[in-house]
């Protein structure tokens, strides 16, 4: 047993010595994936999973638990990494219609489809999930099968494609679907041990299987041989249960050992002349060990696997020679089915033992008897004539003029009695057994030496051209075929000058192409013993063989050899082409095979022999040909004669042609290969074969001297010919320059006006482009004083609200002091009533003088407090408005903050707005002077923006500064108006009140002057009269002449302070309206001013 280990491994040799398994138990190789870790002393087994045999039988793919995917070509003696694909694999199948292509299930519940050639991936199938268990391929290898725990799908594999779908309750479950062989049949196999079988076209259920009474045998494995015919199914017991699918009826029930508890796996092992029944099942059961039973006899007959190293599971070549198991450890071993079978497949001891006899008498009838060991029998050989003796075997010869003979068996203990009783009872030797037998038959020594050293010396030189006029589709077939003709030439050199020699060859090259030796010395015995005295009228026919072969037809059948005469067509034509091609051309390879295996245990004379009875048995339609065309053509191929027939009628040709005329008289018996060294084959002219061998060599060296001038004289030629097809070219190149020229000529010319044209075009597009730039300034200009009369109409909008809010102010300032005027007026008028009263009252009554001062003053005091009333309100109302100022001047403030870039705008609002504000103070002047500076500042601001955009933003930050400043100043003047303005206010009510105590201490000293003295109301008339008016018509506001210590109360005062201030801030107003005007129709827009800016 050899051993590989394919660690760190793409590719290598299985075994590197052939192995020699032994009967025991069969092992050729075990291959193991073993990782060794450089942290740790103990490697690491990479387990093998699953394996699975191509259609040939001699290659097989395998799958580990890490993704690796290798193929071992057992044939070829080598392996290979094919893939890797990451995820270990559940099932494998590599029986496609394409043979390099295989499917791997992965335990990713995907199916994957690889070609081993190209190392890529053919395609990807994804459907079910759960991991797929079992893969099950059409015998035409166009679909496939795969099943899973939940359901089975049908794949078509041209397109992959899914077809079909099964889906089953989870309750009963899918154990195995698969195809049965040479059918479009489907079986399901159920986990309930329901077994049904489906049409693969329609689907239709055809039969159901029925299960045996009793308890349930709890199925797990299934298995058919290779016609479809029977069933086998196993499972949770030690019976096999098997049903033939053409009755559909249970055919047998079988036990197995004791030890079988669980059968796991059924594989089917096939043999080579079965026809696909085979007979032989392996039963894989729970113990690792597998069994092989003859389904028929019910024997075990073999078992793998031992205890130690249990058998996970199996896979066997469709051929049946080998068989795959994949280890519990991971391991694989492959075994040799034939080193397995070899004490089945032994022959029985030979019945005829070889017995030397001294008897120098002979018996009178001429007759001898053998002992045999056979208990029964024994077995009487007629020695007298020769053919019968041959009869017996190419190894039992016989002498006439020998008084001693010996008789032996042939090899490896076969009895030719036995053996001819076979041919004569079957007509030819069994397929499995044949080779065997013919190696047995012939006596080939086996010279392994002899033929290496004929075969190192290489190809030979006749048939170094070999595949020119044998062109052989299998370059391997033309390989063992030109080293099989090499070998026989170097071996004798008749062989280099026969030119059919392909022609008999290759049907044995064929049929041995894998054991080159055997091949080699099955020929040189065929042309030792059935090619005698061929080459003694060489190149010619052989002359001789074929008059032995025309004087047989004659004697047995006078009338087709006269036709053959008539039309004068000689052996030449219907003996010859058999002869120079062994039959190979009018038999198929059955018919040939069972030919040689009676021209193999007869006489060489019998291959003759059978030239005679082809001819015979195809009388009728040779005897209907009258061209040679039509012989010519039924010679070189095949025709409708049953060769059982022309086998019958050779062996009555053989016993029924007289001694005279028989071939065995001219021939030789059969003489074996020597051991060792291979015997001269001499028997030819030699002069002949010398002389053309000489005027091969002549030839050949005139050919190679030909082929030498030929090839000088082509290389002249090809040089004259270079030379002008350079002198053409160049001839062409200049034609082509100067037409190039030409053409470059016109189209720079072409180029030339189309430039003239686009610079004419580029100048209208640059006019144009002026033209739009001109109006794009000109809406852009027209856009800036547009958009700069829509901001001055709004600043003039907002200063007309803010005149109309001045003046709605002014109105109610005036409408207040109005009605300040008439409660005035009507406290005036109730003090004078009052008054008036008070004195009618003192008049009338003098004793209420003190309750008349005391109202008096109480009227006077609420006088006052309604004065102060009314101050404190006008103080509240003018902090109101300047709080409202300071408002808007800090909202101002914020919105300039916030947007930098209207920051010159609005500060110039706010300058307009410190302006108004310091209009409506007294220093209108000194405001006018600071309004130019700002203006000033405004025109430097301006021309430093024409400048550049680079100190834009710190222009803009001092003139904010500045603005902020003046602002501020402002303000303090705006607050300081105010403060003069409400000591003023404070100043006007202290007058106010001094005066009003003045005209009540006035009146005190009226009433005390009439009440000293007397004086009644007539006094305070005449006094009003002396002054010119009456008492009715007294006034406290009335202007008429006063004496001087009398004190005027004046309220148009503040009002016409008020117009005269209105005034003027309105004329200041139409002023700067007008200065701005003139300044904007002077101004031009800014040179980098952007409409969409100021938009």
């Amino acid at each position: 047993m050899q051993t590989l280990d394919v660690n760190k491994k793409d590719s290598g040799k299985i075994w590197h010595r052939k192995p020699t398994p032994s009967g025991d138990d069969g092992l050729m190789v075990e291959v193991s994936h073993d990782v060794s870790s450089p942290f740790s002393l103990q490697s690491r087994h990479v387990r093998f999973l699953h394996t699975a045999f191509d259609s040939t039988g001699d290659r097989f793919v395998t799958g580990d638990h890490l993704g690796n995917m290798y193929v071992f070509d057992l044939l070829r003696n080598r392996f290979q990494l094919v893939q890797k694909t990451g995820t270990a694999c559940t099932a494998l199948a590599f029986t496609l219609r394409r043979k390099t292509e295989f499917l791997v299930a992965l335990s990713e519940n995907s199916l994957k489809c690889y070609d081993t050639d190209t190392r890529e991936l053919v395609s990807w199938m994804k459907g079910h999930g759960t991991p797929i268990h079992s893969i099950s391929l059409h015998a035409s290898g166009r679909y496939a099968l795969t099943t899973s725990n939940d359901t089975s799908q049908l794949w078509d594999l041209d397109t992959f494609e899914r077809k079909r779908k099964l889906n089953v309750r989870e309750s009963v479950g899918i154990l195995k679907v698969f195809f049965l062989p040479l059918s479009n049949t489907i079986i399901t196999c159920f986990k309930d041990d329901s077994i049904f079988a489906w049409e693969s076209d329609t689907l239709q259920c055809k039969y159901q299987l029925t299960i045996p009474p009793g308890k349930k045998p709890g199925y797990k494995a299934f298995a058919t041989p290779k016609d479809g015919r029977l069933l086998v199914a196993g499972g949770k017991s030690r019976f096999l249960h098997i049903w033939t699918l053409d009755t559909r009826r249970l055919l047998r029930i079988i036990e197995l050992p004791t030890k079988v508890k669980v059968v796991k796996q059924i594989e089917f092992l096939p043999e080579s002349f079965d026809g696909g029944s085979s007979q032989v099942v392996g039963v894989l059961s729970q113990d690792g060990i597998m069994r092989f039973v003859n389904i028929h006899t019910c024997k075990l007959l073999f078992d793998i696997g031992t205890l130690d190293e249990r058998i996970h599971n199996v896979s066997v070549s469709c051929h049946g020679r080998f068989i795959v198991s994949v280890t519990e450890n991971g391991k694989l071993n492959i075994y040799s089915v034939q080193a397995l079978t070899a004490e089945l497949n032994k022959p029985p001891p030979p019945l005829v033992k070889a017995v030397s006899t001294r008897n120098k008498s002979l018996d009178s009838t001429g007759s001898r008897t053998l002992r045999s060991v056979t208990p029964r029998q024994t077995v009487t050989v007629d020695t007298k004539d020769k053919r019968k003796t041959r009869l017996l075997g190419a190894g039992i010869t016989a002498s006439q003029t020998s008084d001693v003979e010996e008789i032996s068996d042939l090899p490896e203990g076969l009895d030719m009695n036995r053996l001819m009783s076979i041919l004569k009872g079957y007509g030819e030797y069994p397929a499995k057994y044949r080779m065997f037998i013919w190696r047995s038959l012939l006596r080939l020594p086996e010279n392994h030496a002899a033929y290496s050293s004929l075969v190192d010396k290489g190809t030979h030189i006749a048939w170094a051209s070999l595949h020119e006029h044998y062109p052989i589709k299998s370059r391997k077939l033309l390989r063992v075929l030109q080293r099989t003709v090499s070998s026989l030439a170097h071996w004798s050199a008749i062989f280099g000058e026969t030119d059919y020699l392909p022609l008999l060859v290759f049907p044995f090259v064929k049929l041995f192409q894998n054991n080159q030796l055997i091949c080699f010395e099955v020929v040189a015995t065929i042309f030792s013993n059935w090619c005698q005295h061929w080459f003694e009228f060489f190149p010619n026919p052989p002359i001789n063989i074929l008059s032995m072969v025309e004087n047989v037809l004659a004697y047995h059948d006078k009338e087709l050899l006269q036709h053959f005469v008539r039309h004068n067509i000689t052996t030449q034509v219907y003996a010859w082409p058999l002869m120079e091609t062994m039959f190979s051309e009018v038999l198929t390879k059955d018919e040939w095979l069972k030919l040689w295996d009676n021209v193999f245990s007869n006489h060489p004379s019998f291959l003759l022999i059978t030239i005679v009875a082809y001819a015979i048995c195809s009388r009728q339609p040779l005897l209907q040909c009258i061209d040679k065309e039509d012989f010519e053509y039924f010679y070189h191929h095949r025709n409708s004669v049953d060769i059982g027939t022309i086998l019958k009628e050779a062996y009555h040709l053989q016993e029924s042609t007289p001694d005279d005329i028989h071939p065995v008289r001219m021939l030789e018996e059969f003489k074996p290969l020597t051991k060792g060294q291979y015997p001269i084959f001499n028997k030819y002219p030699k002069f002949i074969v010398d002389y053309q061998a000489q005027e091969r060599e002549r030839i050949r060296r005139d050919e190679l001297e030909y082929l030498r001038q030929r090839e000088t004289a082509q290389e002249l030629q090809k040089e004259t010919e270079r030379r002008h097809e350079e002198e053409e070219a160049w001839y062409r190149q200049q034609e082509l320059i100067r037409e190039a020229e030409e053409e470059r000529r016109n189209l720079l010319m072409e180029e030339e006006q189309k430039l003239v044209d686009q610079r004419i075009r580029l100048n209208a597009m640059k006019r144009e482009l002026r033209v739009k730039e001109m109006q794009l300034l000109d809406a852009a200009r027209r856009k800036f004083i547009h958009h700069e009369q829509q901001e001055r109409e709004t600043e003039l909008k907002r200063l007309d609200e803010e005149l109309a809010r001045k003046v709605m102010f002014r109105e109610q300032e005036t409408q207040a002091a109005k009605e300040d005027v008439e409660i005035r007026n009507m406290e005036l008028h109730l003090q004078k009533k009052l008054l008036q009263q008070e004195l009618a009252r003192t008049k009338s009554e003098s004793d209420y003088h003190r309750r008349s001062d005391y109202d008096a003053k109480r009227k006077q005091q609420e006088v006052e407090e309604r004065i102060q009333l009314r101050s404190k309100d006008n103080e509240r109302e003018h902090e109101h408005e300047l709080r409202k100022g300071v408002q808007r001047t800090l909202a101002h403030a914020d919105q300039m903050r916030e947007d930098a870039t209207i920051r010159k705008n609005t500060e110039l609002r706010k300058r307009r707005d410190d302006c108004e504000n310091e209009l409506k103070s007294v220093e209108l002047a000194r405001l006018n002077d600071q309004n130019r500076e700002l203006e000033e500042d405004i025109q430097d601001l301006m021309r430093r923006m024409e400048e550049g955009k680079v100190e834009e933003a710190v222009d803009e930050q001092e003139q904010y500064n500045k603005f902020k400043a003046l602002a501020e100043a402002s303000e303090r003047r705006r607050m300081a108006l105010l403060q003069e303005e409400a000591t003023m206010a404070r100043e006007h009510a202290e007058d106010l009140r001094v005066s009003l105590d003045a005209s009540f201490e006035r009146l005190r000293d009226i009433k005390k002057q009439h009440t000293e003295y007397g004086v009644t109301t007539p006094v305070l008339t005449d006094t009003n009269t002396q002054n010119g008016t009456t008492g009715e018509n007294t006034c406290l506001n009335d202007r008429s002449e006063l004496p001087d210590n009398d004190i005027q109360i004046s309220l148009d005062r503040g009002r016409r302070t008020f117009e005269r201030r209105e005034q003027e801030l309105l004329q200041e107003v139409r002023d700067l309206r007008r200065r701005l005007a003139s300044e904007n129709r002077k101004a031009q827009p800014p040179v980098n001013f952007n409409p969409d800016d100021s938009t």
